[in-house]
């Protein structure tokens, strides 16, 4: 295990203003003895250029930052692939774009981890949500999932620490990112679930990974009909890995549920049922108190049409 003394912190960007979470992040690295920090934020070729030149004006004058526009959307996978390949340090620290750090201890926590001898080659810090639900009803599906889902302390994840996996707040060893051969780009420009299958290969190389309370607050809440789209490409993507056999995705809860269902000869009546409900899964999914039983419920659906045809 090498300490952490020189680190890459990588962002990539779409459409969102990152001026304070680099600002906050290198006045944390500044503060740090022995700390050598670059910071790369890639914009993924986002149409809104009048937020480049402010993302470009709000980070300029920090040294060891660097923004770059991409000169053609690539999709998250191959982007956070070319932020690694251009980092010059031997740990990795990928964040969400829009994520805002917890407090002013962020890096110590991590730089405290793997300073013991033994300590794993990859951390997963966590992600966290405000307390209160968003004011505008459009945003609450996103956010009760985030709470229920996704805000989970590191005593849980360290349970099932793969199933855990997430790409936000992931810490990595450079030599340890490159051996798994990074990130998969087989899924192209679509959304979801690259974390699975990097947390896949982690675990089938026996990579120790490390869970740390360590969240950052997961700003960028996505209104409800956007969040449904991106799901739904998600989930398409887990049945695309779970039929090849890739173990992140043979292990989701959704896809063994949908198998079973398959193989005991109930998909066909269980996908016409929820097809017959649709409409009342979706009213309630945008509703100002959507349920994640609605949810899921929905998602099995979206499996079970992949699967089911006809």
């Amino acid at each position: 295990p090498m300490p952490l003394t020189a680190l890459s912190i990588l962002l990539p960007v779409y459409n969102w203003p990152v001026g304070e979470l680099v600002t906050e992040l290198h006045r944390q690295a500044t503060a740090e003895p022995g700390l050598t920090v670059e910071i790369l934020a890639f914009d993924d070729a986002s149409p809104d250029t009048a937020l480049h030149a402010a993302n470009r004006a709000a980070l300029g004058a920090l040294p060891g930052v660097e923004y770059r526009v991409l000169p053609a959307n690539v999709g998250r996978a191959a982007c956070r692939n070319l932020l690694a390949a251009a980092a010059r340090h031997p740990w990795l620290l990928f964040l969400d774009a829009d994520s805002a750090l917890p407090d002013g201890q962020f890096l110590s926590r991590y730089r405290a981890a793997v300073a013991d001898d033994s300590a794993p080659l990859a951390w997963i810090g966590g992600t966290a949500y405000h307390p209160t639900p968003p004011a505008d009803p459009a945003l609450r599906l996103r956010w009760t999932y985030g709470r229920a889902r996704e805000q989970r302390p590191a005593v849980h994840r360290r349970q099932a620490p793969y199933a855990a996996f997430t790409l936000n707040n992931l810490l990595i060893r450079a030599d340890t990112y490159a051996a798994l051969g990074g990130l998969d780009e087989r899924l192209g420009r679509t959304y979801g679930h690259e974390d699975t299958a990097l947390g896949g290969a982690l675990a089938a190389a026996a990579v120790p990974l490390g869970h740390l309370d360590n969240p950052v607050l997961h700003v960028g809440l996505e209104p409800a009909a956007a969040f449904r789209a991106k799901t739904e490409q998600a989930v398409r993507n887990l049945v695309r890995l779970a039929r090849t056999g890739q173990p992140g995705a043979v292990a989701s809860p959704l896809w063994q549920l949908a198998a079973r269902l398959k193989r005991v000869g109930l998909a066909t009546a269980a996908r016409r049922a929820l097809a017959l409900a649709e409409l009342r899964l979706l009213r309630n999914l945008d509703s100002e108190a959507p349920s994640l039983r609605a949810f899921d419920a929905w998602r099995l659906l979206v499996v079970l049409r992949e699967l089911v045809r006809g």
